[in-house]
């Protein structure tokens, strides 16, 4: 099951060591952000949720080095990208079928919360939240991505301009602040 908690600034490690502060997030917490977390046995599960949440569409990936087009390198460079502070205009939707990684949000207070998710963890990221994602040290993961409609892939960079205007971030910022 998922480990979530505040991650570590202070560290030097490399961003896919645990960075863990000691300090836990609770599940009460990830919700007033908005995170939806459950620890789901198997696919069938999974499936009743996406009928509740009405997502109708879904793939598969896989990082690791091995089957990573391009291999080893390749998969350094997606990580960058992925580790780069962004935001969706969609949800994020993951259930993990195998492996391990890491999930990070910015809280109310613009600290990171590390959430480390394992085979059987599914997270929804809320559209609008600034987050990040990395490998573990094990360098392997398989998710199962699902979607409402056709993906949108778009990450809008914390670092662009206007983005803290985003109409998708204004009304993330105005949900988490009626909790």
């Amino acid at each position: 099951m998922a480990q979530f908690y505040y991650y570590d600034e202070e560290s030097n490690a490399p961003y896919t060591e645990d960075h863990n502060s000691g300090k836990a997030v609770s599940g009460e917490q990830l919700a007033k952000l908005g995170v939806f977390y459950r620890f789901v046995e198997d696919p069938e599960g999974v499936e009743v949720i996406a009928k509740e949440r009405k997502y109708k569409n879904r793939d598969t990936i896989v990082l690791d080095e091995k089957s990573f087009p391009g291999g080893k390198d390749a998969l350094n460079a997606k990580l960058d990208l992925f580790f780069q502070e962004h935001l969706h205009e969609d949800e994020e939707i993951r259930y993990i079928l195998d492996g391990e990684g890491y999930f990070d949000v910015r809280d109310a207070d613009d600290k990171w919360v590390r959430a480390k998710v394992f085979k059987g963890d599914l997270l929804i990221i809320p559209a609008g939240i600034f987050h990040r994602f990395t490998l573990s040290t094990t360098r392997y993961i398989k998710a199962l991505r699902l979607f409402r409609d056709q993906p949108k892939w778009e990450a809008l960079q914390r670092s662009t301009a206007g983005v803290e205007k985003n109409q998708h971030r204004k009304e993330y910022l105005r949900s988490i602040s009626a909790n």
